[in-house]
């Protein structure tokens, strides 16, 4: 392999970056007109089961069992690989064309929320659950937030691109996201040494963040790298991941807008809580 050597001015070749490249390019806004479609419930999440969509689908999901009738919801599935996330419809509400992207309609006027982050502290607020108010426990909930939103694309776009989905297999870019992702996961583990949950004793939305990135990673559910990051070694990390994922909302929340992986794991949109019951491989597939 011979070295990159980088042009004096950089332009874009639609037909590199590998299996994802469809999804990616180096402009905003729209590129065809498409609007959103719009349920029954004031919240409306517009999104994909990846770890980012399933943050706010299990948030929404342990608000519910928790009895806040406010925040049922309707979930649209955007298929990112067909190019949802640039029509016109999902830029006005996300300019910055990712998933997820949510709209409050019970606010006046409505309200609409983009990444993640915000989206969770947005409901953690609204419906006063799984944000601590007292001092100094919000705080550390929020710490654990905004780590999750900076580490993550050091463990997806980085360490996942380049081990899972890049066209070539290099061994600079591998072995420099492994070794990050690995110092991330002795964060954890030290942390979770000492606290039951990421913000002390209470489970709160830090560890809904994090667990579908680190928590899946544990469990193999990512990508196929637990061999190779030894993951298995980081016992605490591995005994929170499992008690969160026992968690009946979290089970559920990972299940809203999914379309990979195993059929019975798939609910493509979901609109009541009855959706659970009653998905079939008819609706799932369709």
């Amino acid at each position: 392999m011979t070295d990159y050597v980088p042009p004096k001015v950089w332009t874009w070749d639609k037909e590199s970056g590998g299996r994802f490249a469809a999804i990616n390019r180096p402009i905003a806004g729209p590129t065809h007109d498409k609007d959103l479609p719009v349920g029954k419930h004031p919240i409306q999440l517009y999104s994909l089961g990846t770890p980012n969509g399933v943050k706010v689908t299990v948030l929404l999901e342990e608000l519910l069992a928790l009895g806040h009738a406010g925040a049922e919801y309707d979930a649209w599935l955007i298929n990112i690989g067909a190019g949802d996330q640039f029509g016109s419809g999902f830029v006005a509400i996300n300019p910055n064309s990712k998933i997820p992207a949510m709209v409050d309609h019970s606010t006046t006027p409505a309200t609409r929320i983009f990444e993640s982050g915000a989206m969770m502290v947005y409901l953690a607020e609204k419906f006063g659950a799984f944000l601590p108010t007292a001092l100094p426990a919000r705080t550390e909930a929020l710490s654990w937030l905004f780590w999750q939103m900076g580490s993550a694309p050091f463990l997806g776009g980085g360490f996942g691109h380049f081990y899972a989905y890049a066209p070539t297999k290099q061994e600079y870019p591998i072995n420099r996201y492994a070794m990050e992702v690995k110092r991330q996961l002795d964060v954890l583990d030290r942390h979770l040494a000492e606290h039951e949950y990421m913000a002390g004793s209470e489970y709160s939305i830090a560890d809904m963040a994090i667990w579908p990135w680190y928590g899946a990673l544990a469990l193999g559910l990512l990508y196929d790298a637990g061999e190779f990051l030894d993951v298995a070694s980081y016992a605490n990390v591995i005994r929170w991941t499992k008690q969160i994922g026992t968690r009946p909302a979290v089970k559920r929340g990972r299940m809203v807008n999914r379309a990979f992986g195993d059929p019975a794991s798939q609910l493509h949109e979901r609109h009541d809580a009855s959706d659970f019951e009653t998905k079939t491989q008819d609706k799932i597939g369709k």
